[in-house]
């Protein structure tokens, strides 16, 4: 098999290894947020949230475990309070709630509670961003085990979910809510305009006010006063107030002020600006049809409602408020007659600047779609709150379910904001039905709590921060390693031939060279590296000690100042160290040691001519040399005056003249 094709099977199969290793590593990170069998309701948060063991108020299990890993934004610690804490206190071994500074085998420990009173007013704070909360319980008979609430520490005002408005005396106050408070043994006494009950959870109040959310929690302002004969039952935000009579202390909720009614029940908002997929036709026992359009949906207005003319999840019903609101909230009915009791019992919300583009509500730090639980009968109003608020213009009610038939009427809190952006709105046309309306099927009212949120923490974007990157290096390796393995087989061999430039091998250069001097102004001798190699295709001829002269013939005796090699007897010719035959451009590299010598020229004495050419007869190659074209010869002409054509013994050649003696410039 072809070596890139494993390599790139094993790179394929290491990339899926690792992807499951992320997916099972992140996996593990979320759950290891809640550790055992004794844990109960848990809600963290972004930055606070709310825990307690499996049961509470009732008792808890025994022989159970729980660990909560706790985590906030790097940079900050962490703020913790107990609202309750009941558990057997006979043996502090197996029974105790026990806090440490971060995660892990390296945790130290901060405080241990045996379940006695000193618990309480107790404030814990850690010394870095990571807490673990562990809760034990042995074998007991009853105890309600633990509540507890936890936020940065920046929030000092931090109160628990389980302090009520009589806890606080103080005409006008601020206290922080965790996230977490709404919780299936909570409940509330008032409404908004008329103030609750002190009697009632202040984080709690403020969730069923629209004051804070339950997954984020938030700051409450708060205000005491005089109580009123009766309450009203209402639902609003998931929480259902129950009920009650006089109280002597009330508390209400101080908020910006943009609570106020947007003019769908006063007439503002004009029938024009209220539309709907399609509005219901239904006449009955031969009556004349009647429309039950999109301007029935005024909230507390007598007559029929808006109803649908199919029961089905494309249905919406949309107010334009002509320029763009700071929308916070909107308050539901049914249809309010009860011999048609049609209501909307869940239903999302859709917001535009344009009528073209919508968009969902979502809650901060959630991707899902926000279902708003509506109402659970047709008479009674039910008020849900945006937080944060919704700036738009257009405003979509979309029924997800409902009883009997869709159906509604509402009205949208807000106020002004500072701009606005005024949109046009094409709206479609109208579709009518006429099926009776006894015909239709109910779907189920949902029982929608969001009481359990992952932890958004700061060690899941570290966990990616340094797996990412290990992801890349382990996918790019292999690709590295085959790149290299290409450059080093396809790698230069180290024994390089010297060859002759490009320009030295064209016709044009031959013939300019002839006008040039054998050896320009500046040029240097050259010593090439004792580390180059000739080529394996030429033949490999032991080197010689010293170059063989061009021709051959009889050497002239050379005086005292030459640089030839003295001439010695009964010497055998030299061999020329490289055939004629594999002439190359360069010659053979000189031995490093050992005194070097030029090479000796060598005279046919017969065929010179005093002022002529010399021709040079070597195996093979001619070389002529003319003494008055060459300016700068390597040597000169025997020293005589006279006209004789061969030198006569005893005559010496010039030294080689050399009018520059830069040193020599090596070369590898």
């Amino acid at each position: 098999m072809d070596a890139s094709v494993m390599v790139g099977r094993g790179t394929g199969g290491a990339a899926v290894f690792i992807l499951i290793v992320f997916i099972l590593l992140l996996g593990a990170r979320s759950s290891r947020a809640q550790k055992g069998d004794g844990c109960g309701h848990t809600v963290l948060g972004l930055g606070s949230g709310s825990l307690a063991s499996l049961g509470y108020p009732l008792s808890y299990p025994s022989n159970s475990v729980c660990e909560w890993e706790i985590s906030v934004t790097t940079g900050h610690t962490i703020l913790v309070r107990i609202a309750d804490l009941d558990i057997d206190t006979s043996n502090c071994q197996v029974s105790y709630l026990r806090f440490y500074n971060g995660h892990g085998p390296g945790r130290t420990e901060i405080v241990k509670f045996c379940g006695g009173r000193e618990w309480r007013d107790a404030v814990i704070q850690s010394e870095g961003h990571q807490v673990t909360v562990q809760f034990m319980s042995g074998p007991h008979n009853n105890g309600r085990g633990l509540f507890l609430s936890y936020t940065k520490s920046q929030h000092t005002d931090l109160i628990t979910c389980l302090e009520k408005g009589e806890h606080f005396s103080e005409a006008e106050f601020s206290k922080f809510c965790p996230a977490g408070c709404l919780t299936d043994f909570g409940e509330v006494s008032g409404t908004i305009p008329h103030g609750y009950r002190d009697s009632s959870p202040l984080c709690l109040a403020g969730i069923h006010a629209g004051v804070v959310s339950n997954t984020l929690g938030g700051q409450i302002r708060l205000v005491s006063s005089k109580g009123i004969p009766h309450y009203e039952s209402s639902l609003a935000n998931n929480v259902t107030s129950v009920p009650g009579t006089l109280s002597s202390s009330l508390f209400t909720f101080k908020t910006s002020g943009c609570y106020g009614t947007l003019g769908l029940e006063s007439g503002v908002v004009s029938d024009s600006q209220i539309t709907a997929s399609s509005e219901w036709e239904w006449g009955g026992h031969g009556k004349e049809p009647t429309v039950w359009g999109p301007t029935g949906a005024r909230l507390k207005t007598p007559g029929r409602p808006w109803a649908a003319a199919n029961s089905d999840t494309k249905e919406w019903i949309q107010v334009d408020l002509k320029k763009e609101k700071k929308i916070t909230g909107i308050t539901t009915t049914g249809s309010t007659l009860q011999e048609y009791q049609f209501y909307v019992s869940a239903y999302e919300v859709l917001y535009s600047h344009d009528g073209q583009q919508w968009k969902p509500y979502q809650e901060v730090g959630s991707d899902k779609n926000k279902i708003f639980q509506g109402n659970t009968n047709y008479l009674q109003e039910v008020r849900n709150n945006f937080i944060p608020p919704i700036e738009a213009r257009f405003i979509r009610i979309c029924p997800s379910q409902w009883h009997q038939r869709i159906a509604l009427k509402m009205e949208l809190l807000g106020c002004q904001p500072h701009a606005a952006r005024p949109r046009i709105l094409h709206p479609p046309p109208h579709r009518k039905s006429t099926v009776p309306p006894l015909q239709e099927r109910t779907t189920q009212t949902p029982n929608i709590r969001n009481t359990t949120m992952p932890p958004h923490s700061h060690d899941e974007v570290a966990l990616v921060a340094v797996l990412v990157p290990v992801l890349v290096v382990v996918l790019t390796t292999p690709l590295l390693v085959m790149v290299c393995s290409w450059l080093w087989k396809n790698r230069k061999s180290p024994e390089v031939t010297y060859d002759l430039p490009h320009w030295e091998r064209t016709v044009w250069w031959k013939s300019m060279k002839q006008l040039l001097p054998s050896k320009l102004d500046g040029d240097d001798c050259v010593r090439y590296s004792s580390t180059a190699r000739v080529d394996h295709q030429r033949p490999r001829v032991e080197p010689a000690e010293y170059a063989q002269p061009l021709v051959t013939g009889t050497m002239a005796s050379l005086g005292q100042r030459s640089t030839f090699k003295p001439e010695e007897a009964e010497t055998p010719e030299y061999d020329a160290p490289i055939p004629p035959e594999h002439y190359h451009a360069y010659a053979e590299p000189l031995p490093a040691s050992g005194t070097e010598y030029a090479t000796p020229i060598m005279i046919d004495r017969a065929n010179h001519l005093s002022g002529g050419t010399l021709p040079f007869r070597g195996r093979g190659l001619v070389a002529q040399t003319d003494s008055s074209q060459s300016t700068s010869s390597a040597y000169d002409t025997p020293k005589n005056t006279s006209d004789q054509a061969t030198p006569t013994e005893g005559q010496l050649y010039q030294v080689p003249q050399n009018t520059h003696n830069a040193p020599c410039q090596k070369k590898d």
